[in-house]
């Protein structure tokens, strides 16, 4: 694959801190009972950060293999596309798909003034640790402390700018990554949670729930992926699957239903190929359902945002 270079400048924009902040009530500016110097100082270097993103969505699945990193792909290139200033940060430690699905393996992170650069696609913001590691078939061996210490540093050393938006993609599950997502960014707009038919995957679906509830981040809606089989040539929909098991656990968990995406071949072409399935297939009915969820998506961040 031809490699892709870097932008070359930054749109950081001019670095602030929270001695510069003229918000009087932040608590981030108090000193916490006990914190050292290096603790204090870290928190506002975080925060700072933070403060310049406006929404902070999380995409989990409780099951692998449901296509979360297809969905997280795909919404933040919808919003980027909507108009909006959009990051993608990649925090599957041990499987970090995104630079191969926009495309973009082999590409190396430079330094900046003030940190990290993402990867600037079209306009799109992008960090992932498949950037940092000098062979794609490397294995990473890390327990608790290195996986949450490397998110700090994905949110505190990168210079994501100002934001209208940052997509997290996490791995599936409710352990070390999302754990340290949340209890980092303090307070999260949302997050989407993505589950195919299946019951073994829809019981884990109902896990990720009530692991955002105890967080308390909202839960913007459930998607169900792969939900029967899309025909390539006319787009008609056949069930292969059971269906409908995404709508019940959204239904008995009182959560949103966000809808349901057919298995199509498009899909698994766009991101096999390092393209946007939302940019490359636009015309396709599959394309028009992910279109609908995803402004079902925005209906119900905004939505939170007004409690």
């Amino acid at each position: 694959m031809k490699e892709k270079e870097q932008a070359s400048g930054s749109a950081a924009g001019p670095a602030r801190s929270c001695s510069t902040c003229g918000d009087t009530s932040c608590q981030e500016a108090r000193r916490k009972d006990g914190e050292s110097d290096r603790d204090f100082q870290d928190r506002q270097a975080l925060q700072s950060r933070l403060c310049r993103i406006g929404s902070k969505i999380i995409v989990l699945s409780g099951k692998g293999g449901v296509g979360k990193s297809t969905v997280a792909v795909n919404l933040a290139a919808a919003l980027r596309l909507a108009g909006k200033r959009v990051g993608l940060l990649d925090v599957d430690i041990h499987g970090p798909s995104i630079p191969t699905m926009l495309g973009l393996e082999g590409v190396s992170i430079r330094a900046g003034g003030d940190g990290m650069v993402p990867v600037d696609l079209n306009g799109l913001k992008v960090m992932s640790l498949g950037f940092l590691l000098g062979n794609q078939d490397e294995a990473v061996i890390w327990r608790g402390p290195m996986k949450m210490q490397v998110i700090r540093q994905f949110l505190k050393d990168v210079e994501w700018g100002e934001l209208d938006v940052l997509v997290i993609d996490s791995p599936p599950g409710t352990g070390d990554e999302p754990l340290s997502v949340c209890q980092l960014i303090g307070k999260l707009d949302g997050a989407v949670v993505v589950t195919t038919p299946q019951k073994v995957a829809a019981v884990d679906v109902r896990k990720s729930i009530t692991f955002c509830r105890r967080l308390q981040v909202p839960v913007l809606g459930v998607l169900e992926n792969m939900s029967g089989f899309a025909c390539p040539a006319c787009g008609a929909v056949t069930q292969i699957f059971r269906d409908g098991g995404g709508k019940k656990i959204a239904e008995d968990m009182n959560v949103p239903f966000l809808g349901s995406v057919p298995i199509d071949p498009n899909i698994a072409v766009a991101g096999d190929g390092g393209r946007v399935f939302l940019e490359e297939f636009v015309s396709t009915p599959t394309a028009a359902i992910m279109r609908r969820i995803i402004e079902k998506t925005e209906e119900s961040r905004t939505k939170n945002r007004k409690k």
